[in-house]
């Protein structure tokens, strides 16, 4: 039973220090820069990079194609390139009171809802 509670202090210290004062800062930016080389450094060693394959993303299109004028769909290939594009799509548009030039209101919404 001591062994708990003492575990719990330790654990209550611990998590003063992390998250009410800057004590941590340093020795925790210290290990993530750390990892961070060791990433690197692998990455550079091996030549390879992982990259993660969505395959979410032609069913979407798919399924958004079909309802797509010529205009729309050729618009929405120009979206589709990268996850990062994507993302940056979301941010922009996909809110109450977006609107695109392209896309339709209906059509814009329906886009944001699969993606």
């Amino acid at each position: 039973m001591r062994g708990w509670i003492g575990l719990a202090i330790i654990a209550g210290v611990v998590y003063y220090f992390a998250t009410e004062t800057d004590k941590l800062d340093k020795p925790i930016n210290d290990i993530k820069s750390m990892f961070t080389k060791a990433d690197k450094k692998l990455d550079s060693m091996t030549g390879t990079k992982i990259i993660r394959v969505d395959t979410h993303i032609p069913q979407v299109k798919a399924e958004i194609y079909e309802r797509l004028s010529t205009i729309e769909i050729r618009e929405l290939d120009g979206i589709f390139v990268s996850n990062e594009s994507i993302a940056e799509f979301k941010n922009q548009y996909c809110h109450s009171s977006a609107r695109h030039p392209v896309f339709s209101k209906e059509n814009l919404q329906f886009i944001c809802d699969k993606i």
